[in-house]
């Protein structure tokens, strides 16, 4: 089979997903030219995408300006040289990666708006193309291949319907002996099944569960929060699904499917998120292809708490509707491939829309896995970021510039899976330096037999390991013991797991969200607390919060069965955990107490206050502001201006309205109706920074 330029693995064990996968014999390729960052192969056919020099800045906004485009697709750069180049190769448009939107300040800051994806006339040689672009020296930063995000699975002898099918009917038979505890008031029916939310004092289950996430104990204080978005990076979130349905972002400014772009962010009909695999408003999980992969890795965050149906999420709420939002960034879509530029798209977009952590259960092969199945991965940050400029961009966007100075968090949280390629290296873009990679632990606490390790893992989380823990119709479980058999359960299409809405998966896919889930609990408990915490600040305290292996978790040897769903247990497999995985799991196993405890630590984030604003004449800004007094949502509120001929304010409800009026600066005060006012600042000018508003 011809090998594919990107492959992404959705890193479940039934479906797996990555960039750039090499042989055992080949290195990474120099490209044609110094500007020129990856290399042809599967290149798709008639495009590029191209980042012009700043020098060139000028030039494309006075065409876009001609042309009334605010999308900026053109058909020229307005520079004669490139121009002739453009004419020579059959160009046939020219078009923003990232359309101008509410964020154009930051997204011109970080240099986004450079980036262009070029179409051209499919007979041209797209190698032939780059080359002749290359040639124009200073006007062209970089130019990429445009290639798609394909998937592979997991194990190609068999199909992946025969895996999941397979997987559902011999898990959901499992028993597990247990009740809710009794501190925990929810009702969900399937809370018992949920081990990977136990923690250490947890003893209602009718065997010890050391490799959970600690979230029962945690909910006494926190559900989740409003204010909270998760962006699920994935397949479809299926947003019909009752479990998941009251707690899906919307964006109320669109129409679901609508063909116009009603708020002016550049996508149309853009309710739940977007479907970039197809550029589609339409979220679509239904086709073939499909697997219910973006749904189980959602319910994981937050189902619906405490609605007397299904399974809990780790920030769901209460059931008053409070528990954390999902966002929808779909860039898998049944048999499609989302293109580079889209998937880069996707990731910007959940910045612009609100979102502070991007949930990501996939990744490239690792660079250690067996290069007779899946080939070579990057092995470095140097290689990465040198032939995937476009998509590292994109994510140092959202780790920068999600969140707001006067919120909760500001920057992103990033948060990759690690792989499932049982080796000793994490996938990229998880094991770059700057986001938190997951590698994946079993009920027990031991590493999942066939999670990755070692090289960029940065932490632990339960993703389950029914290769280790199944009774395959032999009598006993695995081992000889009687261990509950840890798969993880979460919500389902039905349409793909035999008309039920809840099913159970394993893999470095579902350990994932227990570090996005309890990442989303955390800063919940923040805004609880009113607290404000820098990005850095605060992933330095997530992967501070977690238990530490012990006993026989990272000692002696761990017997599993690969492939037992397909094979039985005719393969057996000894892990040498001494050897192999100590001190390679990252910092711990992920524990939801820890991190409210260090949230709520006196040392550990500021107080939030009412923000100064920075606005231009004539514009309006409004913004809720209970979650700068304590109680401050059984408040009401008064609000004054001292100079009036500056800017006037109004309030209705615990919601601040602002509008400049002439350019200077003045304060304003905010009174709540129990509690101390707080005074801040309102400055008019003509350019207003994002950073300064509300």
């Amino acid at each position: 089979m011809k090998r594919k330029n990107i492959i992404y693995i959705l890193l479940s064990l039934a479906a797996v997903s990555c960039t750039r996968a090499l042989t055992e014999t080949e290195s990474v390729q120099a490209p044609d030219s110094p500007v020129v960052v990856n290399t042809p192969e599967d290149a798709i056919a008639g495009e590029l995408i191209v980042k012009f020099a700043p020098s060139m800045t000028e030039s494309l906004d006075g065409v876009a300006a001609a042309t009334k485009s605010r999308a900026s697709v053109m058909t020229r750069s307005g520079r004669s040289s490139v121009d002739a180049v453009f004419e020579q190769i059959g160009v046939r448009s020219i078009e923003r990666v990232f359309p101008v939107n509410g964020s154009e300040d930051l997204t011109r800051q970080e240099g986004l708006h450079l980036w262009y994806v070029v179409k051209f006339d499919e007979s041209t040689d797209v190698r032939t193309a780059a080359e002749s672009l290359a040639r124009l020296g200073g006007d062209i930063s970089k130019i990429q291949y445009s290639v798609r995000i394909e998937r592979k699975p997991a194990h190609p002898s068999v199909p992946y319907s025969q895996v999941w099918n397979d997987a559902v009917r011999k898990t959901a038979s499992r028993t597990v002996a247990a009740a809710p505890s009794a501190s925990v008031a929810f009702d969900d029916e399937k809370l018992a099944d949920q081990w990977h939310y136990l923690g250490p004092e947890d003893d209602d289950f009718s065997v010890p569960v050391e490799g959970g996430a600690n979230v029962r104990k945690a909910w006494e204080r926190c559900t989740g929060d409003r204010e909270i978005i998760v962006a699920v990076v994935d397949e479809a979130v299926m947003f019909s699904h009752p479990d998941l349905n009251a707690n899906m972002w919307v964006n109320e400014g669109e129409t679901y499917k609508s063909a116009e772009d009603n708020d002016g962010n550049g996508y149309r009909g853009d309710y739940y998120g977007y479907n970039f695999a197809e550029d589609s408003p339409a979220i679509v999980w239904e086709g073939d292809g499909n697997t219910g992969h973006g749904t189980h890795v959602a319910g994981t965050v937050a189902a619906v708490n405490n609605n007397g149906i299904g399974v809990t999420g780790i920030a769901g709420g209460s059931g008053n509707n409070d528990g954390v939002r999902i966002m929808s960034i779909q860039l898998f879509s049944g048999n499609y491939g989302c293109t580079a530029y889209n998937e880069a798209r996707g990731i910007k977009y959940a910045a612009d829309n609100g979102a502070v952590i991007l949930q990501c259960s996939w990744g490239n092969v690792s660079p250690l896995g067996d290069p007779a199945t899946v080939g070579r991965g990057y092995a470095t940050d140097e290689e990465w970021t040198a032939a995937n400029p476009l998509e590292r961009e994109a994510l140092e966007y959202f780790l920068h510039h999600a969140g707001s100075p006067n919120g909760v968090i500001e920057g992103g949280l990033v948060i990759f899976a690690a792989g499932n390629e049982y080796a000793a290296a994490a996938c990229y873009p998880g094991a770059y330096s700057e986001f938190i990679c997951v590698a994946a632990n079993a009920l027990d606490g031991t590493p999942a037999s066939y999670t990755n390790y070692a090289t960029g893992v940065d932490i632990s989380a339960p993703g389950g390991d029914q290769d280790y823990d199944y009774d395959y119709g032999t009598g006993s479980v695995a081992q000889g013991n009687d261990r509950v058999k840890g798969s993880v359960l979460s919500t389902m299409p039905p349409v793909w797991n035999g008309g039920e809405y809840y099913g159970y998966m394993d893999g470095t896919s579902m350990a994932c969200p227990h570090v996005s889930g309890v990442a989303a609990l955390g800063l919940s408990y923040a805004a609880q607390l009113h607290k404000h915490f820098t990005a850095d600040q605060f992933k330095a305290l997530l992967l501070e919060s977690v238990r530490p292996f012990s006993g026989n978790m990272l000692s002696g040897y761990k017997l599993y069965h690969k492939y037992a769903l397909q094979t039985g247990l005719s393969i057996p497999v000894r892990m040498d955990l001494s050897t192999d995985y100590a001190g390679n799991m990252g910092s711990g196993i992920i524990d939801a107490v820890k991190l409210l405890d260090l949230v709520e630590g006196k040392e550990n984030g500021v107080a939030l206050s009412v923000p100064n604003i920075y606005l231009r004449p004539g514009e309006k800004k409004t913004q809720a502001v209970h979650r700068f007094f304590d109680n401050g949502e059984n408040l009401s509120y008064t609000v004054s201006v001292e100079n009036q001929d500056i800017a006037e304010v109004s309030v209705s409800g615990s919601e601040v309205t602002v509008k400049g009026l002439a350019k200077g600066s003045t304060r304003y005060t905010v009174k709540p109706s129990s509690g101390e006012p707080q005074t801040a600042y309102i400055t008019v000018r003509q350019t207003a920074s994002d950073n300064g508003w509300l």
